[in-house]
C-alpha cells in the first residue's frame, strides 16, 4: 500500500491533468479555428490541411495518450476493465496518431515541401514507431494472447517505463512542432507558446499521477 499523503497527491495530480488536457484542448481549438481559419483535410488552401495535423496529434494523440496512461488511477471498475480502457484508448491514440503523420505528408506533398527534414519530423516519426511497438507488446504479454504471470510480473516495469518515456518524447515533438510555428511575436505566437507550457505540464501531472502511488 502507499502512504496515504501520496495517494492524496496522486489524486490532485490526476484531477490537474484532467484540467489541463481540456485548457491544451481548447487552446489548440482557438488557435486552428480563430487564428489558422480552420481545418480541412481536402482544401486549395493548403494551411487548412496542415492545421488537421495539430488539432488530430495534440487532441487526438498527446491527450488520448496521457488520459489512457492514467486509466489505471482514473477509471474505478475493476482491474480487466481498466486495461481494456487502457488497451482502447491508446488503440484510439495510434490510429489517430498514423492519421496526423499521414496529413503531415499530404500537407508537405501538395505544397511541394520535401518531407523529413526537421527535428520535429524526427522525433515524431521515431516516436509513432516506437508507441506502435509499445501498444503491440503490451496487447501480446498482457491481452492476447498473454504471457505467463510470472513473465508478466518481469515486463510490467519495462512496460511501464517505455509508455512514460514515450509519452514525453510526444510531448517533445509537440513542443518542436510549436517552436516551428510561433516564429513571428504576436497574439498567435504568445498563444502557442502558452499551449506548449500547458503540454508540458499536462505531461508531467500524468507523469505524478502515475508514479506517486508507488511510493512506498
Amino acid at each position: 500500500m502507499a502512504r496515504p499523503e501520496f495517494l492524496v497527491a496522486a489524486s490532485r495530480a490526476g484531477m490537474a491533468a484532467h484540467v489541463l488536457a481540456l485548457t491544451a484542448a481548447i487552446l489548440v481549438l482557438v488557435w486552428v479555428l480563430h487564428f489558422g481559419g480552420g481545418a480541412h483535410l481536402h482544401s486549395e488552401n493548403k494551411k487548412l490541411i496542415f492545421n488537421v495535423h495539430p488539432l488530430v496529434m495534440t487532441l487526438g494523440f498527446i491527450l488520448v495518450i496521457g488520459e489512457g496512461i492514467m486509466a489505471y488511477k482514473t477509471v474505478r471498475a475493476v482491474r480487466p476493465v481498466q486495461k481494456c480502457v487502457h488497451l482502447l484508448l491508446h488503440l484510439v491514440a495510434l490510429t489517430l496518431g498514423i492519421f496526423g503523420v499521414y496529413v503531415a505528408f499530404k500537407y508537405h506533398r501538395e505544397s511541394l515541401i520535401p518531407d523529413m527534414y526537421t527535428l520535429h519530423s524526427w522525433l515524431g516519426m521515431c516516436t509513432i514507431c516506437l508507441f506502435g511497438l509499445q501498444w503491440l507488446f503490451g496487447f501480446l504479454f498482457f491481452w492476447y494472447p498473454q504471457a505467463s504471470l510470472r513473465t508478466r510480473e518481469m515486463v510490467v516495469p519495462i512496460h511501464v517505463s517505455a509508455g512514460l518515456a514515450i509519452f514525453f518524447m510526444t510531448i517533445c515533438t509537440a513542443e518542436t512542432g510549436f517552436v516551428q510555428r510561433g516564429t513571428e511575436p504576436g497574439p498567435e505566437t504568445r498563444l502557442i507558446n502558452f499551449t506548449g507550457l500547458i503540454i508540458l505540464l499536462f505531461g508531467l501531472a500524468v507523469s505524478i499521477s502515475v508514479v506517486l502511488p508507488r511510493v512506498m
